[in-house]
């Protein structure tokens, strides 16, 4: 009989419409469905009930660095099979890459932005202190073994640090299916409450991080369509300002909505009709897998570890990059066609019933357990 296992799950700060604490509580509640003990070292942010699977350890530091100390200084006395961390620290026995890799976005992000804007970030504290914690973890081989989501993360780990392919195993990420899925009778009253007429065609574009995602580029790129029954739908946290003032005067009335943090996306996602994330950097989105699951085509890009399990013009569309604009508006405009959505609707859940949260949690578990042995 398989040994079980006292997993402490490492994840520094908390917000409650955050892709990577959902999947935590999701990986959390499958680990103790089996059986396993599953404790949390978080910082003091992280709500008591939003972690009903165990205890709570507390970091007083807010900053990587400070978090990263403090768990270094308290690891002996954890009782513990293995140290499971979902954060960049100084070392650890598995180490899964969800945010992705920190050093392979700064180079991303660098082929759009300014010199000057390069020059202010290559001094921020905040991104030296991340590729310190990342170096120590895949170039100084402090974490034993490492859990990715997808391919492209796994290369770049590799290509940037070279830690040992061997030791780094690629582990979709996965749902709670019966959370995510099309339902017809939802559509009518979803729209009604986001006052979409019937022959508008909505866009959702869902996420934190805005200039990460490619908000910009989904808003210029809806602009080049010339379609005024296009929606774009943006839900999450960002600068909304920024976006209004300086990015949208080009639009005579309401074409962008702002919707906030949403914390139940299924109703937004019945509400509409595609789904846009043309992403610079993204190493698995969560949201585009949620999407694919509501029935939506997925528009995003080659950077989105996503875009590996989708196949182009049958699930969505793969752009090669964000700032592909003309290629952002072909997609749009070739999903506007209602019979292609519905087409493509049976064919989307069908795929992301592949990606229930249960296989990520046996594959999860599988690794955590070879470890331990």
């Amino acid at each position: 009989m398989a040994k079980n296992l006292s997993i402490a799950f490492v994840r520094r700060g908390y917000s409650p419409t955050g892709g990577a604490e959902a999947y935590l509580k999701r990986l959390a509640h499958g680990v103790t469905a089996a059986g396993h003990d599953a404790q949390l070292i978080a910082t003091e942010d992280w709500p008591d009930h939003e972690w009903p699977f165990g205890s709570i350890t507390r970091m007083r530091a807010g900053s990587a660095i400070g978090f990263a100390n403090e768990l270094k200084q308290i690891r002996a006395q954890l009782s513990c099979d293995v140290l499971f961390s979902l954060e960049r620290v100084w070392s650890c026995d598995v180490y899964r890459a969800g945010d992705g890799v920190h050093r392979a976005w700064l180079l991303r992000r660098r082929k759009f932005e300014l010199p000057l804007k390069q020059f202010v970030r290559a001094i921020n504290r905040k991104h030296r202190d991340l590729l310190q914690l990342e170096e120590s973890l895949l170039a100084s081989h402090k974490a034993a073994r490492v859990i990715v989501g997808s391919q492209m993360v796994k290369d770049e780990i590799g290509d940037l640090y070279r830690y040992p392919a061997d030791k780094i195993d690629v582990v979709r990420n996965g749902l709670p299916l019966d959370k995510f899925r099309f339902e017809p009778e939802r559509r009518k009253q979803a729209r009604e409450d986001l006052n979409l007429k019937p022959d508008q065609i909505a866009l959702l574009f869902a996420g934190s991080g805005w200039e990460r995602k490619g908000l910009i580029f989904a808003i210029q790129a809806m602009a080049l369509c010339k379609n005024r029954k296009l929606r774009l739908l943006v839900a999450g946290r960002g600068n909304e300002k920024f976006y209004k003032t300086r990015r949208l005067r080009f639009w005579r009335d309401e074409q962008v909505r702002f919707l906030g943090e949403v914390t139940d996306l299924a109703c937004v996602y019945a509400a509409a009709d595609i789904f846009i994330l043309p992403t610079i950097y993204d190493p698995f989105s969560n949201a585009c897998l949620e999407a694919l699951a509501c029935g939506l085509p997925v528009i995003t890009t080659r950077s989105n570890g996503f875009s590996e399990i989708i196949e182009d013009g049958v699930h969505g569309s793969i752009i090669d990059h964000a700032g592909n604009l003309v290629g952002l508006r072909d997609a749009i405009r070739f999903w506007s066609d209602t019979s292609r959505r519905i087409a493509a609707r049976a064919a989307n859940v069908e795929h992301a019933s592949h990606f229930d949260i249960s296989k990520n949690v046996e594959q999860t578990l599988d690794i955590l357990t070879r470890f331990a042995l």
